[in-house]
């Protein structure tokens, strides 16, 4: 018996759309990243990229538990000795609410080519708006 494996003519994308507002950064952030993977399909094939675009709207309204709002720092590492930088969460999710949601998204994603053709197809706005009303997303619940 021979395995199947998914083509681009086996499948379809469809766009759905989230609303954050209330929801918990890594409970959303892990649903996302299994839709933009394909793994809600029958089809999913671990190499090929078959998942469903996502909008995430009213990011600036999600939340995290415990103390992480005031003490959990981001890392970045700039390749020079002493390059070491970190940023409170509090400060980039008041400058920029939407990167939040990305890099938690990101991290969960696979290394490597495909998932950056996969992470692509991921769009966050932080009020209650979006670009894509041509594409007719569906609300997906969560």
């Amino acid at each position: 018996m021979k395995s199947f494996s998914a083509s681009k003519k086996d499948f379809t994308r469809n766009w759905y759309y989230i609303d954050a507002t209330g929801k918990i950064l890594g409970r959303l952030s892990s649903i996302i990243a299994h839709y933009l993977r394909g793994k809600h399909k029958s089809i999913y094939t671990p190499n090929v990229d078959v998942g469903d675009y996502i909008i995430v709207i009213n990011a600036s309204k999600i939340h995290v538990t415990g103390k992480k709002f005031k003490n959990k720092l981001y890392y970045h590492h700039t390749g020079h000795v002493g390059g070491l930088r970190k940023k409170k969460f509090s400060d980039i999710f008041l400058n920029n609410s939407e990167s939040i949601i990305k890099k938690s998204v990101y991290g969960m994603l696979p290394k490597g080519p495909l998932g950056k053709l996969i992470f692509k197809k991921l769009k966050v706005y932080s009020q209650d708006f979006h670009n894509h009303k041509a594409q007719k997303p569906r609300l997906l619940k969560i």
